[in-house]
């Protein structure tokens, strides 16, 4: 990708770079309902990139980006070269290297930087049940924006029985996502107790700063705000609830969605992260809550991952060993989540963000880190892993070598 890398602006100096600077549009293409789309189009508008929102139903998108991308998938970011990246995470990273940003996605200090890793993860694929429960399974409220909203995104200029079957197919596809993902009759009530939690939580927490670590977004608010902006506050009813329940959770998805720092309500700050690598009570209490959510689910992931590759011994490194190579899914695995009974998909792209959580501990150094694991219980997601790394490779996860050992 042949973009020209300049060093970071001093933080909180000036404007994003003006467009007589920063010639290069980007092109993002999604929905503005989707839950990964946002956590790309969050970062553009923060970091000041230049970038038109696309839809996935243009035509461009179907008749070329799709057969590049080999599936249909978002988001994907066009770069003005006509280079294609998809994937929030990956998206983040190589614009990152490029160093056109305003603010440091990854945080210097060791704890701030495996914070920042766990976010992404637990934002991303730990929300999943309530982003997806609240968005599908109160139909009398909420379906009367998402059908336009589909409709007119998916199928632009498509209306009456056209756009029914549209809506009525892209629901059908998005309930059986969500059955995958854990949410049932019996799981629902927890759901909505744990979901609740975290907004106190999370109210809690921005009391004190408007970012998830202090001053200025980093890589955690980007993962979280996928979930938080496309359906848990976008959508009518989950919309109401946070409102209602979690004001200052509100505000930040609102200042995540804005291109400067959007900090009135806490006197303009100096954009810094918390002094000396710190950890705020409030920060190890989310923590603490990830531990008790999202462990079970990724654990039982991992291990279903270790059995799916010790049956097959003779996969070769760069596939993914599916008949259908674009599917995410390898399987589902049963797991007891908050004391019930659930049953989930396992997607290997998990353990593609649960290794950068690793690394990142890995590349700390710093005895510290593992004291704030131990401490808000998250030390498995230092030790789980598979016998082979996820990797990417024609924008998919393709299974690496076997790690030594592993074999």
């Amino acid at each position: 990708m042949a973009l020209t890398v300049r060093p970071y602006r001093e933080i909180g100096r000036g404007p994003p770079f003006p467009h007589g600077e920063a010639t290069l549009v980007y092109k993002l293409y999604g929905t503005p309902g989707s839950l990964y789309t946002a956590k790309a189009r969050s970062y553009l508008i923060k970091q000041g990139l230049a970038f038109e929102n696309r839809s996935i139903g243009d035509a461009h998108y179907r008749q070329s980006i799709m057969p590049q991308v080999g599936r249909w998938i978002m988001p994907v970011l066009e770069a003005p070269d006509g280079t294609l990246i998809q994937d929030g995470s990956v998206i983040i990273d190589t614009l990152e290297a490029t160093g056109q940003g305003r603010w440091p996605t990854f945080p210097q200090r060791p704890r701030h930087r495996v914070i920042s890793q766990i976010f992404e993860l637990f934002g991303g694929e730990g929300l999943l049940r309530p982003a997806m429960h609240y968005r599908w399974n109160f139909d009398a409220i909420n379906q009367p924006f998402l059908k336009r909203d589909f409709i007119a995104t998916l199928a632009p200029g498509v209306s009456g029985e056209e756009g029914e079957a549209v809506y009525a197919n892209a629901s059908r596809r998005m309930r059986a996502a969500m059955a995958s993902f854990g949410v049932s009759d019996a799981s629902i009530p927890a759901v909505e107790a744990a979901w609740e939690q975290f907004l106190d939580l999370f109210d809690a927490h921005l009391a004190h700063a408007p970012y998830l670590l202090g001053g200025y977004p980093t890589l955690g608010d980007y993962g979280l705000v996928g979930p938080l902006y496309a359906h848990l506050s976008r959508d009518t009813h989950p919309g109401q609830i946070m409102k209602q329940r979690a004001w200052r959770v509100w505000r930040w998805v609102e200042r995540m969605q804005a291109a400067d720092l959007d900090t009135v309500e806490y006197g303009h700050p100096e954009p810094a992260l918390f002094a000396d690598d710190g950890v705020p009570d409030t920060l190890m209490a989310l923590m603490r809550f990830i531990a008790e959510d999202y462990l079970p689910d990724i654990t039982a992931q991992v291990g279903f991952v270790r059995q799916w590759l010790a049956e097959r011994p003779d996969l070769e490194p760069g596939t993914n060993g599916l008949a259908r190579p674009g599917d995410r899914a390898i399987g589902k695995v049963a797991l007891a989540w908050r004391g019930i009974p659930i049953e989930v998909g396992v997607l290997p792209y998990r353990l593609y963000l649960l290794q950068k959580v690793q690394d990142a501990v890995a590349a700390a150094g710093d005895a510290s880190v593992g004291t704030l694991l131990e401490a808000t219980g998250l030390t498995p997601l230092r030790d789980l892993k598979a016998q082979r790394r996820v990797e990417r490779k024609g924008h998919l996860e393709v299974w690496g070598a076997w790690l030594d050992g592993a074999a």
